[in-house]
């Protein structure tokens, strides 16, 4: 089997869809124009998709309360800082420092400005694609 994608609900799928677009470098794949306003962006390569929208039935979480190692979305950034600083100027918040792990691998934590927490990280071995 294969992860074809991730959902999060979320208050304002439609502009968090377009910060991803404009900031994330995704793409959209489906959008629903009505309630529960479903937008699935792809990555890269269209490997794999993150879905976001807006069920009245159920609440939004608290994504700000969550610790980010809790849950995050990691994405790959060659440079992490510049990429930390452009994404905190575009709307993100620090949610930590550039750090380096015992395996070499560089990464930092930022929030989108929905509060789901993003993780940058530079491989120091690429592990996938």
């Amino acid at each position: 089997m294969k992860i074809e994608h991730v959902a999060f609900q979320v208050g304002d799928p439609v502009a968090l869809a377009q910060w991803y677009v404009t900031h994330l470098g995704m793409t959209i794949k489906r959008a629903q124009a009505v309630v529960p306003f479903v937008h699935f962006l792809a990555a890269d390569g269209d490997a794999v998709m993150l879905e976001f929208y807006a069920n009245p039935k159920i609440p939004v979480p608290d994504y700000h309360a969550v610790d980010p190692l809790t849950v995050h979305i990691a994405l790959l950034a060659s440079d992490v800082a510049a990429e930390r600083a452009r994404l905190i100027a575009a709307g993100a918040a620090a949610a930590g420092d550039v750090q380096t792990n015992d395996a070499g691998d560089t990464f930092a934590m930022v929030r989108d400005p929905w509060g789901i927490p993003l993780q940058l990280m530079r491989r120091r071995d690429r592990m996938i694609g």
